[in-house]
């Protein structure tokens, strides 16, 4: 992962006509250190979550403010399944070939991701652009909802709003 999988990405975006603008900065490690570097550029700042059931049988996807904290409980009723957890390094590698600092919605598109689920905080979708890591933790990328979304179907997810 790096600048590699960033060039990908920016090539993927080019092609489905999507407008993006990408900041540079140090590495960083947690999403408080993440807005640090973006601070007052336009967007709402997201954290993207993978889970998994105890059995690690069905993953998903969550993407929802990075302020918000995440109602476990609350999350597992909506989508009908008990017992979530977060997905440990191991899996998060293994489903989305990310690393703990890095998830966002580009690890969709690699080949072991297609059985997840995706969901959104209904929060976030009425923001005009969102942002998020392009495999890379020294990057931070801004694209508009909607475009955001229809990455999200190219690569061949439906995704469901839920109310967090």
């Amino acid at each position: 992962m790096g600048q590699s999988d960033s060039l990908h990405i920016y090539d993927q975006l080019n092609q489905l006509g999507i407008n993006f603008e990408v900041i540079q900065h140090p590495a960083a490690h947690t999403t408080e250190m993440a807005d640090s570097f973006i601070e007052g550029i336009e967007g709402v700042r997201t954290k993207t979550l993978l889970l998994t059931n105890r059995k690690k049988t069905q993953y998903y996807m969550l993407i929802m403010d990075d302020q918000k904290r995440l109602d476990m409980k609350k999350f597992a009723e909506i989508i009908g399944s008990s017992r979530l957890q977060f997905a440990n390094e191991e899996n998060i590698l293994e489903k989305i070939n990310q690393t703990p600092g890095t998830i966002s919605i580009f690890g969709l598109e690699y080949e072991n991701a297609k059985d997840i689920k995706v969901y959104y905080d209904l929060d976030i979708t009425h923001e005009a652009r969102q942002s998020f890591h392009p495999n890379d933790n020294t990057k931070t990328i801004f694209i508009s909802t909607p475009d955001t979304f229809k990455y999200i179907e190219s690569v061949g997810f439906e995704l469901e709003i839920v109310d967090l």
